[in-house]
């Protein structure tokens, strides 16, 4: 699997936000698609193009195995290897 969701869990606006990113972002935007997460959602100002996910659509993601859950460490390793956001190019 190609596609991650992070335990990060940052507290924001009352909700715990983690953080959903692929190898590619043809596999990031088919995974947010399977979860009913429209494109535009999509956050590709930083390092890594990624979607924020509440912590309860990171448990689905995880569940429907959309995604595999990593630490927000392994993320952080493997930013090399996955998609850049238009900062990180």
């Amino acid at each position: 699997m190609s596609v991650y969701v992070d335990d990060a869990l940052i507290l924001h606006r009352g909700r715990r936000w983690s953080h959903m990113v692929a190898d590619t972002a043809e596999e990031l935007h088919r995974a947010a698609e399977a979860l009913g997460l429209s494109r535009d959602r999509a956050q590709d100002k930083g390092r890594t193009l990624h979607y924020d996910l509440p912590e309860e659509w990171r448990l689905r993601a995880i569940e429907f195995g959309v995604a595999e859950a990593i630490t927000w460490r392994e993320l952080v390793r493997r930013r090399a290897t996955i998609a850049a956001g238009t900062n990180g190019r």
